[in-house]
C-alpha cells in the first residue's frame, strides 16, 4: 500500500467514525449523520467538494430508487396484516396447536414464515405481543422470566436470520442486484443455512442464556381496530404470496420451456409481486370495511412514518457507499485481495462487520459492503451469492446502543440494557458468526 492508499483508508475509518459520533453522542437522525460522514469521507480522501456531492446524489437516488419501492410496500403489506389482525390470528393459531414443549420451535417457525416479506422491525412490532402474550399463558416451572425468554428469543432468531439472510429483504435484495447475483439461488442457499442458524441462536442458544434473566413488564403498543381477523388460510396466503411468486420466476429460468415467459419473468421482480400481493391484500383481509376512511388512514399513516425514517437512512447509507467507491476503496480491496490472497467471504463480511458496529443499521451496513464488493467478486472469482450471504451475516454481528433495533427490543422484552447485550446482542453475534461458518462451509460445496 502507498501513501494515497493509506490516506484513502484513514479517511474511510475517520469518516465513519465521524457518523457514529454524530448519531450516538449528539443523537442526530442516522440520515443526517450519514450524509455529514459522506462528505467528511470525500474531503479527507481529497475528492473535490462538487464530485464528492455528486456521488452523494447519485448514491442517494440508486438506493432510494431501487430499493425504495420493495421498502414501502413491504412496510404497506406490513400495516396490512398488522391492522386487520392477519398477523396475529396466524401465530395465535399455530401456538395453540403445540403444547408447551414445542411451543419455541413452533415460535421459530412462525417468525420465519411471518418475517420473510416484512422489515425486521415490523416483524418484531406484529410478533412480540403476540408472543409476550402466549408465554404468560404457559406452566412457568417455577421460572416464569426464564419461561417468557425462551418463547421470545426463538421468535427473535426466525426473525433476525431472514432478514440478514433471505431476500426478499431489502438488504439481501440490495445485495443480489449490486453483485450481479442470482436472485433464485441466494434464495435457496439463504433458505438452506437460515434454518440451523435460526435452531443455534434461537431455541438452543435460550437454554443457555435465560438462567437469571429477570424481566420488568414491557411497554407493548399495538393499535388494534376492531376488526374481524380473517381467516387463517388467506392470511398464510398473503404472507407466502411475493415469497412463491419471486420463486415461481426463478424456477421458471430453469426450465428451457418456460425461460422465455415474459410472465413468469415479470413475476420474479420483487417490486411487482410486492404491488401485486398489496392489491390483493387489501379486498382480502379487509373485505366491506375496506373502503372507511379510518381504516385508510390507518393502513397508510402507519406505512409512511416508518416508511419515511427508513429510507431517509439507507439513502444515506448509499451516499456513503458511493462515495467510499468514488474515491476509490473498492479497487484498493480488489488489489488488495490479490495481493494478500484474502477471502472474498471473510473480507465482505468483516467490512460488513465494522459498517453495522459502526452505523447501527443492517440495512447500512449491507448497502455500503456491496457497493465496494463488486470489483472483490470480478477479481476473485467468487460466488456472488455466497457473497451476499456473507455480507448479509456481517451486518447483523452485535447490536448495541446505536441500533433502533436494540431498544425496541429491550422494550418488548423488558430486560435491562444488561440482560439485552447477554441475550439480543449475543444472539446476533451468534447468527453472524454462524452465518460466515456456513457460508464458507457452503463454498466448498457449490
Amino acid at each position: 500500500m502507498n501513501g494515497e492508499d493509506i490516506r484513502l483508508v484513514i479517511a474511510a475509518v475517520a469518516g465513519i467514525v465521524l457518523a457514529i459520533l454524530l448519531i450516538v453522542r449528539w443523537r442526530l437522525h442516522p440520515f443526517i449523520g450519514l450524509l455529514v460522514g459522506a462528505f467528511a469521507v470525500g474531503l479527507f480522501a481529497g475528492l473535490p467538494l462538487a464530485d464528492t456531492a455528486k456521488a452523494v446524489q447519485k448514491g442517494v437516488g440508486d438506493i432510494v430508487g431501487g430499493t425504495g419501492l420493495v421498502v414501502a410496500l413491504g412496510l404497506s403489506l406490513g400495516a396490512m396484516l398488522h391492522l386487520s389482525g392477519a398477523a396475529a390470528s396466524l401465530a395465535t393459531g399455530a401456538l395453540r396447536l403445540t403444547g408447551p414443549k414445542a411451543a419455541p420451535w413452533a415460535t421459530l417457525g412462525i417468525a420465519i414464515v411471518i418475517g420473510l416479506p416484512l422489515f425486521f422491525e415490523t416483524g418484531l412490532v406484529l410478533l412480540l405481543p403476540i408472543v409476550v402474550a402466549a408465554a404468560k399463558a404457559m406452566p412457568d416451572n417455577g421460572d416464569p422470566d426464564g419461561t417468557k425468554l425462551r418463547l421470545i428469543m426463538p421468535a427473535l432468531a426466525g426473525l433476525g436470520v431472514v432478514h440478514a439472510l433471505v431476500p426478499p429483504h431489502p438488504g439481501p435484495l440490495l445485495a443480489v442486484e449490486a453483485l450481479k447475483a442470482s436472485l433464485g439461488l441466494t434464495m435457496l442457499y439463504g433458505v438452506i443455512i437460515a434454518i440451523p442458524i435460526a435452531i443455534l441462536a434461537g431455541p438452543v442458544l435460550a437454554r443457555f442464556v435465560t438462567p437469571g434473566v429477570k424481566l420488568t413488564e414491557p411497554v407493548l403498543s399495538d393499535p388494534v381496530h376492531d376488526l374481524q381477523p380473517p381467516h387463517r388460510a388467506v392470511s398464510l396466503f398473503i404472507v407466502l404470496l411475493p415469497i412463491v411468486l419471486i420463486a415461481t420466476g426463478e424456477l421458471a429460468k430453469l426450465v428451457p420451456a418456460l425461460a422465455n415467459s415474459p410472465l413468469l419473468a415479470a413475476a420474479a421482480n420483487p417490486v411487482l409481486a410486492l404491488l401485486i400481493t398489496n392489491l390483493l391484500a387489501l379486498p382480502l383481509l379487509f373485505g366491506r370495511r375496506l373502503g372507511e376512511e379510518s381504516i385508510q388512514d390507518a393502513i397508510w399513516f402507519e406505512t409512511m412514518g416508518a416508511a419515511g425514517a427508513i429510507l431517509l437512512a439507507i439513502g444515506a447509507g448509499g451516499a456513503l457507499k458511493q462515495v467510499l467507491v468514488t474515491a476509490g476503496l473498492s479497487d484498493l480491496l480488489a488489489r488488495l485481495v490479490m495481493m494478500y490472497s484474502i477471502s472474498p467471504l471473510l473480507l465482505g463480511w468483516l467490512v460488513a462487520v465494522g459498517i453495522r458496529l459502526a452505523a447501527g443499521s443492517a440495512t447500512v451496513a449491507t448497502i455500503t459492503a456491496v457497493g465496494i464488493m463488486p470489483g472483490v467478486v470480478a477479481a476473485s472469482g467468487a460466488s456472488p451469492e455466497l457473497v451476499v450471504l456473507a455480507i448479509g451475516a456481517g451486518s447483523v454481528f452485535f447490536s448495541h446502543v446505536n441500533d433502533p433495533g436494540f431498544w425496541l427490543v429491550k422494550g418488548y422484552m423488558g430486560t435491562t440494557t444488561a440482560d439485552t447485550f447477554r441475550t439480543w446482542s449475543l444472539l446476533e453475534t451468534v447468527i453472524s458468526v454462524a452465518g460466515l461458518v456456513m457460508v464458507v462451509g457452503l463454498s466448498y460445496l457449490v
